[in-house]
């Protein structure tokens, strides 16, 4: 009984963590960020090397800054979109205010990762650069899932922000925050309270994703039927991001 409560309640958490996308501007207590950063410090990582640091950046000024750095990749991207293939639909761009995007969050935490830390991994991972980067880049991931469903169980909303990771964001923002030139910038969870509900998550067919032992070709999806759930996750995607705060809430 104990583990089917243990897993029943895990399940729920797995469930309700989303990115919201849209904040109130209400103070996140530090003692909710700390719980955040130290469920994040229990993450598996390679070799246990634990590569994360965490920068809490709370300062308006910093915040926005942050957001600037992104909004030029964000703008390309909009005009990127626009060469899509034409089975997936017609892109319509939107135009983004604070009142659609991240900004207004009151605190972001920046996940940097120490690249010294490789040293400690076996030698034939630190003389095969995919292996190498792959191990960092999941260990990161690791503790950037923690949190993320740390901040889903403290009632918080929370967005991964990936465009920190273009070239010229990093470069922006290690030199305002003043990261050393060991450390990498893998993602910035955006922290709030929800000012939206996440709308019911678009999921693939179980029975199209679960394959036992051999798998030949006739085990997948046709190409009809990913096309088809492309269209559709792409539809469910963009409304998602164009959806306005909700007032009630």
């Amino acid at each position: 009984m104990a583990d089917s409560i243990s897993y029943d309640n895990l399940f729920e958490i797995i469930k309700h963590t989303r990115s919201i996308r849209r904040f109130k501007s209400d103070t996140v207590p530090m003692e909710l960020i700390d719980k955040i950063i130290d469920a994040a410090r229990y993450a598996p990582s390679g070799y246990n090397q634990q590569p994360w640091d965490f920068i809490v950046v709370t300062e308006t000024e910093l915040r926005d800054k942050i957001a600037d750095y992104t909004r030029s990749y964000r703008d390309q991207l909009r005009d990127m979109e626009t060469t899509r293939e034409s089975w997936q639909g017609a892109y319509t761009p939107r135009p983004v205010g604070t009142e659609l995007d991240y900004s207004s969050a009151p605190a972001y935490i920046v996940l940097i990762g120490d690249t010294r830390t490789n040293q400690g991994l076996p030698m034939g991972v630190r003389y095969d650069e995919h292996r190498l980067n792959h191990i960092f880049i999941s260990s990161l991931a690791n503790a950037f899932l923690y949190m993320h469903m740390a901040a889903s169980c403290l009632g918080l909303a929370s967005q991964w922000l990936s465009s920190v990771t273009t070239p010229y964001a990093q470069c922006m923002i290690k030199n305002l925050l003043g990261v050393s030139e060991y450390f990498e910038v893998y993602d910035v969870l955006v922290l709030g309270y929800p000012a939206a509900e996440a709308s019911p998550k678009l999921l693939k067919p179980k029975d199209k994703m679960i394959h036992f032992n051999y798998c030949g070709p006739e085990a997948f999806r046709t190409e009809e039927e990913v096309n088809d759930f492309i269209r559709k996750a792409r539809l469910w995607t963009m409304a998602s991001h164009a959806r306005k705060p909700d007032k009630k809430i």
